[in-house]
Order: structure tokens, then C-alpha cells, then sequence
């Protein structure tokens, strides 16, 4: 083939890919956009059953007084008015985000190493896992008074208590991911002549990976569950303080633009982990309707 024949070739081939990636653009806001209808759908409703602003006689606000405390929140000056909460969003979820950070990562640190060894180790499986399943059980809630009495009104009680949350999920679905590798490839690589730590890093933890992130992306769920559960009670900032100030102080509108807020950060921190998930599983045939 001529460089000039090769050149042409190489110029029709050009706007296929263009045309791929403009599908795949085009494919990703359409995803968007049916993701956002129920939510604008559900805000719609809410804002037109509303009658003086409000629902169920004056408890809840409607939609347009959830957004002017929302916005009053997020870029009011500080102490505005009689109104406590002014211009303190940033600072509330930068609390929160933190110590849902700093719990997430002693869990991944402690429980996928404990779930690999639990799911690859006969020894390790009987002498960890009947503790583990005694003591995951336990509810969040339950273990309050002891991060108080332990660690008393600090962010440490709080990362204490996420990282438990975190941690059950992600070591459960790292030892199912270790438990049932295939077979056949720790054969073929004990054929080959691989030592056993050869196949436990070169066979088990790459193929326990999808399930680690199964666990992972659960996990973090729980710790956003578990940062305003300790928020509530063992700390005196954060989205989970405000949520339950702003209830006893009668601010419904502040009470659901926290739980919103909650809930996106929730969206955003899962969409992170999926992207991340996709990176790491190149190898793997990612499924298309994902």
C-alpha cells in the first residue's frame, strides 16, 4: 500500500472514532437525563400539592423553601439574622466528607487484606470468621455509648464508627471474592509453577477484585449512614449535627436541603468508586448497559 493509500485509509477511519465517542457522549446524557426525570418528576408533585408553601399542616416545606434555606445555607454571610446556619454548608460537608474519608480508608485497610486471608486460609477462616459474624450483628447505634466512653465528643469516635460500618461489607464480599476464585487458574498457575504467594497475589486478589468493589461501593454507603448517626450524638459539627439541630430548632427546610445533601454526596462518592472500578477491571468485558 502507497503512503498516499495509507493516508486515506487513516483519514475515512477518523470520523468513525469521532462518531463513536459523539455516541457514547450522547449514550452518557441520555442516562442522565432518565435518571433525573423521577427525581424532577417527584419535586414537581411535591411543589404542587403544596398549599401556602407547605404539606401535612405546615411539617413539611415545599420544594422553593427547601431551596431559598438550602441557598441561604450554602452562600448566606455568617451569622445573618437569628439564622445559625448561614453560609456554614461548605464547612458542614467538608466535616462530614472527611471523617467519611478517613473511616473509609482504615476499613479498606483492615478488612481487604482480612477478608483475602479469611477466604484463602483455611487457619485464618476458623479462627476469624465465627468473631466476625458474632460481632457484625451489632447495629451502629449500638456501639455509640462505647465510642463515647472510649473517645468521647471527637471526629475520632465518629471515624471509629464509620470505619465499623465500612468494614463488615467489605471484608464479607472480599472473602466471598477470595473463597471462590476459579479453580482452574490457581491449577494452571500451580502448573506453572507459581509459588503460593505468587498465586495469592497474581491470581486470588486480581480475581476477587469485582467483588471487592461490591463491597467497597456497599461499604461506603454505611458510611455515610454511620457519619450522621455519629454526628447526631459524639460530634458537634458535620451534615449529621445540623440535621439534628436544625430539627429541634423546627427547620424542616434545613432538615430535607441536609438529607439532599447527604444523598447527592452519597451519588457522588459511588460514581467515583464506579469509575475507579472501571479503570482497574479494563480487562474485564464491562457490560454495556451498565
Amino acid at each position: 500500500m502507497t503512503h498516499g493509500a495509507h493516508e486515506a485509509v487513516t483519514t475515512s477511519a477518523r470520523p468513525s472514532a469521532y462518531g463513536l465517542a459523539a455516541f457514547r457522549g450522547g449514550l452518557h446524557l441520555r442516562k442522565l437525563a432518565a435518571g433525573a426525570v423521577l427525581p424532577l418528576l417527584v419535586i414537581l408533585l411535591w411543589q404542587l400539592a403544596g398549599t401556602g408553601g407547605s404539606l401535612f399542616g405546615g411539617v413539611l416545606p415545599t420544594p422553593d423553601r427547601v431551596a431559598s434555606a438550602w441557598y441561604t445555607w450554602a452562600f448566606g454571610n455568617r451569622g445573618m439574622g437569628m439564622n445559625p446556619y448561614s453560609g456554614s454548608w461548605f464547612d458542614s460537608v467538608v466535616f462530614s466528607t472527611t471523617r467519611v474519608l478517613q473511616g473509609f480508608a482504615v476499613a479498606l485497610l483492615v478488612g481487604i487484606p482480612t477478608g483475602i486471608m479469611i477466604g484463602w486460609n483455611r487457619l485464618v477462616a476458623g479462627a476469624v470468621d465465627p468473631a466476625l459474624q458474632m460481632l457484625r450483628p451489632i447495629p451502629i447505634t449500638a456501639w455509640l455509648p462505647f465510642a463515647i466512653a472510649v473517645f468521647g465528643i471527637s471526629s475520632i469516635g465518629a471515624v471509629f464508627l464509620i470505619a465499623l460500618g465500612v468494614f463488615y461489607p467489605v471484608v464479607i464480599n472480599t472473602t466471598q471474592g477470595a473463597r471462590h476464585v476459579e479453580r482452574n487458574l490457581v491449577r494452571a498457575a500451580q502448573m506453572m509453577g507459581a509459588s503460593r504467594l505468587d498465586i495469592l497475589l497474581r491470581v486470588v486478589i486480581p480475581a476477587s477484585l469485582p467483588s471487592i468493589f461490591t463491597g467497597v461501593r456497599i461499604g461506603l454507603g454505611t458510611g455515610w449512614t454511620a457519619v450522621i448517626v455519629a454526628e447526631m450524638i459524639a460530634v458537634k459539627s458535620g451534615l449529621g449535627y445540623v440535621l439534628w439541630d436544625a430539627y429541634y430548632l423546627g427547620r424542616m427546610d434545613v432538615v430535607i436541603a441536609d438529607m439532599a445533601t447527604i444523598g447527592i454526596m452519597g451519588l457522588l462518592s459511588d460514581q467515583l468508586i464506579l469509575m475507579i472500578e472501571r479503570y482497574a477491571l479494563s480487562w474485564r468485558l464491562v457490560n454495556s448497559n451498565r
